[in-house]
């Protein structure tokens, strides 16, 4: 039940999340802050010092640590999104409206119900189990294996919807290496010491869930290593992970209609048919692996293929099943692949099966009781308001070119802006769920999920969803399909705070969709053009351009210390790409809330940049802090607030700062993303 592999995305860029928890640190001066006298300094001389500092200080005293690793802003959005789930689920639970509620209020109750589930045992994939234990010949084995998949179980390869990388307008289904219960295919083969006692503590996983699914005492060695046997040749001919990362690599097409003859025991044509699935054409970027499955489904005797089936089904449904399979999969999967020291909570655990297999049920229902159709129109006009300073950005940018300037506005003139959930709803229509089998209702729901994953598959489809749910917190640009994503969850404080004035709005959220929207027109968007092609729109002179203007930008970043961690400097090649989208973003919002305001005075003008700092206010611990400083993108939330705004002509007269000082640059050394 991992819709990580079941719809895993070799176009692993569609949809850059630029916007994650915990992207900051205390400036140092507002360290000094806590243990000054209440006598403040003077307002002015704090803002033009460490503005920062200056801005978060009530926000920085008021949210120690607390023995966490990092408490954030953005972090505390996101705690309220998962809240507000909670909050959702208990009111579906005691009082649904309408069907989909009805749905989720069931399943979130039956999840709750452990003495149910330990009752339930093993019945919720007692068919599944049958269904494995009546096959008698080879030629039943590839309909159970598409009827796994069916279910959300991805049995012996993994299936799922993503980019044709030829034609960003449609998705394809692309047949991928899987059904390994190892991570890594090398773990299968190596021979060092910690591998093989690696694949030791799997052998006595495997053991244990072949025990609940019906294996005898006396059969469990032998059948575990048929199991182990039967992967073990799956990842010799599987291709190493590092290899996986190339999209364009694991991209090849494969028309549907020759599948039937050239995998005839695996019955890949009829596997299509099953999952729904009537395109006319297919990735398939590892055929050999495909042939030597097609081979194995004759050599292994059905037997051996039975207690594999019987395998992955215990293994993918044991956290959703009885504790003797929650402990087993914990033991393994949470203690030595994970490092996890105790499983979640119950109420946690049982959230989380529910994003995995109803998740967009749960977004459907998200946006309706959280997303008031005033904030959501507000998102609407801000972003177009700012998409409109970006076109006026483009027309006035030195460094393109005529024609790059045009292919620029095409892009932009066709760029959509989608906010709460995706434009296109799903079909909800679903078994009846109940409130007597938890294990059950995960089998209904994921049986939906995929369904509605396989209409993904054809022409006119790549923008049929987003790959976010509305209720997880993002703003993102969808560099393939060139559309603004900004998801329900998102449009709280302190991104939109409906409560705080309109200046406050622009400095925060339309700060963010400016960042987002220039990675359409930067050194990643340069590679899709305005009719969504995959190709370089940039001449030579905008390549050098840009690469002058990245590296101004990572010497800033460069010169500043990480916080927290004394002599370590900011890896400023490492931010730089988030570096340039945040400065672009603070123009854009600024030019933006200019042209809507262009009487405002002083304090609106503030109230502006109080917000862009507000984003990012944030409490690493040293641990955290230095982790990230050795491989994150993103700069320490000081910097992302200090530097844009110390380039900005703008902040300096909104707080009277002198040219020179810390928050305001001189003339020749401020950047501009767009002069």
């Amino acid at each position: 039940m991992d819709y990580a592999m079941l719809t895993l995305r070799p176009l692993a860029c569609a949809l850059a999340l630029s916007l994650i928890a915990g992207l900051a640190s205390p400036a140092a001066d507002a360290a000094k802050k806590k243990a000054a006298p209440k006598s403040k300094a003077p307002a002015v001389a704090n803002a033009c010092t460490d503005f920062y500092g200056n801005a978060n200080a009530d926000w920085l005293r008021a949210n120690p640590l607390s023995g966490a690793a990092s408490v954030s802003a953005l972090e505390t959005l996101a705690n309220n999104a998962r809240r507000q789930q909670l909050e959702l689920l208990n009111t579906a639970m005691t009082s649904p409206q309408g069907n989909v509620q009805k749905l989720l209020g069931d399943f979130w109750a039956s999840g709750l119900d452990e003495a149910a589930v330990e009752r339930d045992g093993s019945q919720p994939i007692a068919p599944l189990l049958g269904r494995i234990n009546a096959i008698k010949k080879s030629k039943d084995i590839p309909a159970s294996i598409a009827a796994l998949h069916q279910v959300g179980i991805p049995v012996l390869f993994n299936f799922g919807a993503d980019i044709d990388l030829q034609d960003l307008e449609r998705h394809i289904g692309y047949f991928s290496q899987g059904g390994l219960g190892l991570p890594d295919p090398a773990y299968y083969t190596r021979t060092d010491n910690d591998t093989r006692q690696l694949l030791a503590q799997y052998n006595v996983y495997v053991q244990k869930i072949l025990t609940l699914t019906g294996t005898p005492k006396e059969k469990l060695a032998a059948e575990s290593q048929l199991v182990i046997d039967l992967e073990t040749r799956l990842a010799r001919a599987s291709k190493p992970l590092a290899d996986l990362r190339d999209p364009r690599a694991n991209y090849a097409t494969v028309a549907t209609n020759t599948l039937g003859k050239t995998y005839k025991r695996l019955q890949l044509g009829d596997f299509l048919k099953a999952q729904g699935v009537s395109d006319d054409s297919v990735s398939m970027a590892n055929p050999a692996l495909f042939a030597e499955m097609d081979k194995l489904i004759d050599q292994l005797k059905p037997e051996q293929w039975k207690v594999y089936l019987r395998w992955r089904v215990g293994d993918s449904m044991a956290p959703y099943l009885a504790k003797s399979f929650r402990d087993a999969e914990f033991d393994f999967r949470g203690k030595i692949l994970r490092g996890q020291r105790e499983q979640p909570a119950r109420q946690q655990a049982v959230l989380d099966a529910i994003t995995l297999a109803a998740g967009p049920m749960v977004g459907h229902e998200y946006a309706a009781r959280y997303l008031p159709a005033a904030t959501d129109q507000r998102a609407e006009q801000i972003a177009q308001q700012v998409r409109e300073a970006l076109a006026k950005a483009i027309d006035a940018d030195t460094r393109f070119s005529d024609g790059v300037k045009n292919e620029a506005r095409a892009k932009l003139g066709k760029l959509k802006i989608e906010v709460g959930t995706p434009k296109r709803d799903l079909d909800y229509t679903v078994q009846p769920m109940g409130r007597g089998s938890f294990g059950s209702n995960m089998l209904i729901a994921s049986t939906w999920r995929h369904r509605e994953e396989m209409k993904r598959i054809g022409r006119g489809n790549a923008d049929r969803r987003w790959d976010v749910l509305p209720q997880e917190p993002s703003l993102a640009y969808d560099i393939a399909q060139n559309r603004l994503i900004v998801t329900a969850a998102m449009l709280q404080a302190p991104v939109l705070d409906m409560s705080r004035p309109e200046s406050a709005q622009y400095g925060s959220f339309g700060a963010l969709v400016g960042a987002e929207l220039t990675h359409g027109f930067d050194s990643r968007g340069r590679y899709v053009n305005a009719k969504q092609e995959v190709r370089d729109w940039w001449t030579p002179a905008e390549v050098s351009a840009w690469d002058a203007l990245a590296a101004r930008v990572a010497a800033q970043y460069s010169a500043e210390s990480w916080p927290g961690l004394g002599s370590v400097k900011v890896n400023g090649n490492q931010v730089r790409d988030v570096a340039i989208a945040d400065q672009a973003g603070v123009e854009l919002a600024w030019s933006a809330y200019r042209a809507a305001q262009p009487a405002a005075n002083k304090d609106a003008n503030q109230t502006f940049f109080k917000a862009w700092a507000g984003v990012w206010a944030q409490q690493l611990s040293p641990e955290a802090a230095a982790q990230r400083a050795a491989s994150g993108i993103h700069a320490p939330g000081q910097w992302r607030t200090n530097i844009p705004l110390s380039n900005l002509p703008a902040f300096g007269e909104a707080y009277g700062c002198k040219a020179g000082t810390a928050m305001t640059r001189k003339a020749d050394q401020q950047i501009k993303v767009f002069p």
